[in-house]
C-alpha cells in the first residue's frame, strides 16, 4: 500500500473524530447542568436550633469576649433572667388584656379575675401537716402509734385502693389510749422515731 493510500484512508477517521469531540462535550454539559439542577432542588438541611447556633457561632470571626470570673457569670445571669421575667410578665398581662377584650366584643360579661390563693405559704408561717388515725399502741410513756388508713380510687383500673401507714406521736399527757381516733400535727424532730404531736382525741374507745 502506497502513501496516497494510507492518507486517504486515515482521513476519514478524522473527520469521524473532530465529529464525535463536539457531541461528548455536549453530553458533558448537559450532565453538569442536570447535576446543578438537582443540587438545587435538593431541600436545605434542616438543623435543630441548638445546631443552627452552634453554626453560627463557629462562622463567628469577631473577636473573643474577655474572660469573667464565675461571680460576674452568675450576676449576669440574674439580670438576664430578671430582665426574661419582665418580659415575660408583660407578655401574660396582654394576652389576658386582649382575652378579656375578645370576650367583651363577644357580648360576654367581663369578669375580673379573682385573686388565686398564693402557690406557697408566706415566710416564718409553714404550713404543717394534719393527720387522723386511730391509736393502735399506747405503751411507750408520751408516745403513741397512730395508724393513718387511706384510700384512695387506682387512676387506671378505678378500684378503691386502701393502705395504711403507722407513725409515732408525742402525747404529753398520756391522754389517748388504744382505739381512741386522734388527730395528730407535723412537728419538730422528737426523737429518732417521733416527728408528730397529738392535738386532741376526736372520739374515744367503747
Amino acid at each position: 500500500m502506497t502513501d496516497d493510500e494510507q492518507k486517504t484512508t486515515e482521513e476519514p477517521e478524522t473527520a469521524d473524530t473532530t465529529a464525535e469531540v463536539p457531541e461528548q462535550a455536549e453530553a458533558t454539559e448537559q450532565a453538569e447542568a442536570g447535576q446543578a439542577v438537582a443540587v438545587e432542588t435538593e431541600p436545605a438541611e434542616q438543623l435543630s436550633p441548638k445546631e443552627r447556633r452552634r453554626k453560627q457561632r463557629s462562622t463567628h470571626s469577631g473577636e473573643a469576649r474577655p474572660q469573667r470570673s464565675p461571680q460576674e457569670r452568675h450576676s449576669e445571669r440574674v439580670a438576664s433572667r430578671k430582665a426574661k421575667a419582665v418580659r415575660r410578665r408583660a407578655r401574660r398581662l396582654q394576652e389576658r388584656d386582649k382575652r378579656a377584650a375578645a370576650r367583651a366584643a363577644r357580648g360576654g360579661e367581663v369578669v375580673s379575675p379573682t385573686p388565686t390563693a398564693p402557690l406557697h405559704p408566706p415566710a416564718g408561717e409553714p404550713v404543717r401537716k394534719v393527720r387522723q388515725g386511730i391509736v393502735v399502741s399506747d405503751k411507750a410513756d408520751k408516745t403513741i402509734t397512730v395508724r393513718i388508713d387511706i384510700a384512695r380510687r387506682h387512676r387506671r383500673y378505678e378500684k378503691i385502693v386502701r393502705s395504711s401507714s403507722t407513725l409515732h406521736a408525742h402525747d404529753e399527757n398520756n391522754d389517748a389510749h388504744i382505739g381512741d381516733t386522734v388527730r395528730v400535727i407535723e412537728s419538730r424532730p422528737l426523737s429518732r422515731t417521733k416527728r408528730w404531736r397529738l392535738i386532741d382525741v376526736l372520739e374515744r374507745a367503747r
